[in-house]
């Protein structure tokens, strides 16, 4: 195992803001559920709208977080092979090209197909909170096309690969 320490990414603005997005949504659905199972389970009757607001809250603090993450390179990265290829820097710079191209080919498709999920849930409403529901898709066509957006700058810059974590080696 490798004896290098992870060092913790950079706290940039955008970070420190999507942290505080999150922490809001978890603690609005934390306290909508528990809300919800004190009415169900004391007074035997509950909030309706806790199960609708929960589920949008939850799409949207996964699909922050996937975002903020991506540049902080603590999504999953392929560190063994890159970790075998540390040494010969012209196969480094190609993997870093190929991963580069299909992340943000793959980002790209992604936003593509939750864009037309957007479009559908536009003329469609949730059954309690009467919310369109593009709300639920839109998170996924942000996320996947700032991935996108960032994969393609560093693929111009020529970025190197950011692990995050040191390669584990056995």
């Amino acid at each position: 195992m490798s004896t290098e320490s992870h060092q913790a990414p950079p706290e940039t603005p955008f970070r420190r803001l999507s942290s505080l997005v999150m922490a809001c949504c978890l603690g609005v659905m934390a306290l909508s559920v528990f809300i919800n199972v004190v009415l169900r389970y004391g007074f035997g009757s509950g909030v309706a709208a806790s199960e609708e607001l929960s589920r949008l809250l939850f799409v949207w603090m996964v699909f922050i977080g996937a975002t903020a993450a991506y540049p902080a390179g603590e999504h999953m990265t392929f560190t063994s092979l890159v970790g075998l290829l540390r040494h010969k820097p012209r196969a480094m710079l190609a993997a870093t090209l190929v991963i580069r191209l299909l992340v943000a080919t793959s980002s790209g498709l992604i936003a593509w197909g939750a864009w037309q999920q957007v479009i559908v849930g536009l003329d469609s409403y949730s059954v309690v909170l009467r919310y369109p529901t593009a709300l639920l898709p839109l998170p996924a066509f942000l996320c996947a096309s700032a991935i996108c957006v960032m994969a393609v700058v560093e693929l111009i810059k020529r970025t190197p690969l950011h692990l995050g974590f040191a390669a584990e080696q056995e």
